[in-house]
């Protein structure tokens, strides 16, 4: 209990000791205590240090009890003294702070003038988005490109995302249908959705997105590499043309934890996307970033669809889709069962 005053653990048993018997020397204290007699000697230096108690000159061996009355006021009144200092070092260190994340801010004001701030590198994106989610007041909203999220990247962000579901901030994320196929993912959806978050899974996503408090946005600026950079977007203008975009997605995805609906002649979510992918002209690569699936299923699909078509190219395939209402009828299949989601 006194350790606030710097009295160790030996130091507070012998002076507890002294002030019950003032009369006992280093021997008797050391036998009141089963002590040996140095560790005595050294907890009594370290009192003497304190001022607590003396040695006398006249009688070696002999202890001076000062009283404690005024020497731990001594002892208090310094600590005290010490712990104004401290919070008067604090005050200072908050308005050099202060001073700093003016400074900060007034440097980044140029470049966010015209609503659109560059980020370089996984760093600089990591950075903002905390930053972005600590200063968020009411919803987060996004897209989780990439098919099954990685045990660190899961880690990190549930450590972030607790802190926003703390402070009452609402969540909605829309997910890849490929993330079903990883058990980490599956659990770190169960964990979001147990936290009030609202979840739902989607064939295709065309980009990463993040939105928060629908005045700023995160994109990536190469699609195809998330870890390059992004652009941090707050223009009115074009925040609400990617809040619409989201919600456009949002209506169109299905709930997570429900069987998606199937399309036109029974195809599901993820091949009527490749094949609206492939109607677009898009090749097996970015086929494959958008469902969140290797370049191999990609292909694998793709070659199931021609067949399934009759097509004996891409093209061929694309055309016969159109006359067979497929490209329409998928979007309208999702549209329908989508909104009948949470």
């Amino acid at each position: 209990m006194l350790s606030v005053l710097g009295l160790d653990p030996d130091a507070e048993a012998v002076y507890r000791t002294v002030l019950a018997r003032p009369e006992l020397g280093i021997a008797g204290v050391a036998q009141d205590l089963n002590w040996p007699e140095q560790r005595v000697r050294d907890a009594l230096d370290g009192l003497a240090r304190l001022t607590l108690i003396r040695h006398s000159e006249l009688e070696p061996g002999h202890l001076l009890l000062v009283n404690p009355e005024v020497s731990l006021a001594m002892l208090i009144g310094r600590q005290e003294a010490e712990l104004a200092e401290r919070q008067r070092q604090i005050a200072q260190s908050r308005l050099e702070a202060a001073k700093l994340v003016a400074q900060y801010a007034e440097n980044r004001k140029g470049e966010r003038g015209l609503g659109v701030e560059q980020l370089e590198g996984v760093d600089q994106i990591r950075l903002r988005l905390e930053e972005l989610a600590h200063s968020c007041t009411s919803e987060i909203m996004g897209f989780a490109t990439g098919g099954g999220q990685s045990q660190a990247a899961r880690k990190a962000s549930q450590a972030a995302d607790q802190a926003v579901f703390d402070r009452g901030v609402q969540m909605r994320s829309i997910y890849l249908e490929s993330a079903a196929n990883d058990g980490g993912t599956i659990a770190h959806l169960d964990w979001l959705t147990e936290r009030g978050a609202r979840v739902r899974v989607a064939p295709s996503l065309p980009m990463r997105l993040v939105i928060f408090d629908r005045e700023v946005a995160v994109v990536p600026t190469d699609p195809d590499d998330t870890s390059v950079g992004a652009l941090v977007l707050s223009g009115p203008g074009l925040v609400s043309a990617l809040c619409a975009l989201f919600e456009y997605v949002w209506e169109n995805a299905a709930p997570y934890g429900k069987t998606p609906a199937r399309g036109a002649e029974g195809l599901n979510p993820q091949t009527m996307a490749v094949l609206s992918l492939l109607a677009q002209g898009h090749t097996d690569e970015v086929v494959a970033r958008r469902l969140g699936v290797s370049v191999r299923t990609s292909r694998r699909i793709t070659a199931e669809l021609m067949a399934w078509l009759g097509g004996r190219s891409r093209f061929q395939a694309g055309v016969i889709a159109g006359e067979r209402g497929l490209l329409q009828g998928g979007a309208s299949a999702r549209e329908g069962q989508g909104r009948s989601g949470s």
